[in-house]
């Protein structure tokens, strides 16, 4: 039987939706997947060491490479301390510290990406950083999973009108409805799990095709799991048009994603065997797959299509996302400004607060009670806004 027929393969409609144009790269169903290495901060900051993953992501079949902005008090307080990382516990705004760099330096990670052929794409963390990557000129821009609910960054890129890749790990449809109401008509939604490694058997493959039915978008995969092929080929099988994944030089390399890389080499078998599966029909997709990996495994892996919470990302919901945090020690009885509040992951070492979409009712209220630096806003402490300020 075929499997993608059986499990609910991609509604003829979907064929409708319009194309996408990213650089060079026209994105949309029958055409060749767009892929990603997800490059991300391992290059250390170093544009030589950025230089020769750029030409190896190249080498090995992507279509893109993909960036991270960082500046570390758009992310993360300074009191979240050490957070475990598939490296090892790492003190995280220490790391993000030292890696910050000044647009001149993404100014020429995007020349020498482009000129390897490849399309320059970069995630920003915050305004600042969004700021920067508006200045640089960037075609299209990535949202990251964590900040599917940073409403101001949002609101931001959405008036620069170009195309946008938002990933979808560690969120609920009720997120991504919310954020999509905010971007641009030309953004590409991405099915992932936030967990690292992610299992293969939580990854909900049919989620890809339900994405793309439900908010009538183009989708894809922003795949974590460990095996370099399977569920990006997976993904295209079942209609994906942009998969993402991470690359390294080296597994031990230090950088914060590195463990889970793919190196050249399994990249290269990644890209091969999606454009080998794209080049095939549902039968032929089935047997291939089925003979490859197992149709047990195929099965676990495509799910059911219900987007939820995968179990490994339960408890990083809330604290991988962004909520309104205090910067600063706010004393009993101040006006709530807004300079002395944020929109950052609380991680696990600190309380979670409201949610960003609460920020504009949270700005001018009363401290309830001293909110000591480092704290998640709750109702609990605010008072309504005094009746002669409103």
């Amino acid at each position: 039987m075929n499997i993608f027929r059986r499990l609910g393969s991609l509604p003829l409609s979907l064929g409708d939706l319009p194309p996408i144009q990213i650089g060079e790269s026209t994105i949309g169903h029958g055409r060749p997947a767009f892929i990603i290495a997800e490059i991300g901060t391992s290059h250390g900051g170093d544009l030589d060491a950025a230089s020769r993953l750029i030409e190896a992501a190249a080498e090995a079949g992507a279509d893109g490479a993909k960036f991270q902005a960082v500046f570390a008090d758009e992310i993360v307080h300074p009191l979240t301390g050490d957070v475990k990382l598939p490296g090892g516990a790492t003190p995280l705004f220490e790391v993000f510290k030292n890696l910050e760099r000044d647009a001149g330096f993404y100014a020429r990670l995007k020349r020498i990406t482009e000129a390897a052929g490849l399309f320059f794409l970069c995630t920003p963390f915050g305004l600042r950083s969004a700021a920067m990557l508006r200045d640089i000129g960037v075609d299209a821009v990535k949202v990251a999973s964590p900040e599917i609910n940073h409403i101001p960054m949002l609101q931001e890129i959405a008036s620069w009108r170009i195309p946008v890749v938002l990933s979808t790990g560690v969120s609920t449809m009720g997120d991504v409805e919310l954020a999509l109401s905010i971007l641009p008509e030309e953004t590409v939604v991405l099915h992932c799990v936030t967990s690292y490694p992610a299992p293969e058997e939580e990854y909900n493959v049919l989620c890809v095709p339900v994405l793309s039915a439900t908010f009538g978008k183009l989708t894809g995969i922003s795949d974590h799991s460990l095996d370099p092929s399977f569920i990006p080929a997976l993904a295209v099988a079942y209609g994906g048009c942009v998969v993402e994944k991470h690359f390294t030089l080296d597994r031990d390399g230090g950088g914060l994603d590195d463990p889970v890389a793919l190196t050249p080499r399994q990249f290269r078998e990644m890209t091969e065997t999606v454009r080998a599966v794209e080049t095939m029909d549902a039968d032929e997709r089935t047997a291939y797959l089925c003979d490859r990996y197992s149709r047990q495994r195929v099965m676990a892996a495509s799910g059911n299509g219900v987007k939820k919470l995968a179990a490994t990302e339960r408890s990083n919901y809330q604290t991988t996302n962004r909520s309104i945090m205090a910067v600063k020690e706010i004393p009993e009885g101040s006006v709530i400004a807004p300079d002395v509040v944020a929109l950052l992951r609380s991680e696990k070492n600190l309380n979670p607060g409201l949610p960003p979409q609460m920020l504009a009712e949270v700005i001018g209220r009363i401290a309830a009670r001293t909110i000591p630096d480092g704290t998640g806003l709750s109702w609990d402490d605010l008072l309504a806004v005094p009746e002669k300020q409103r």
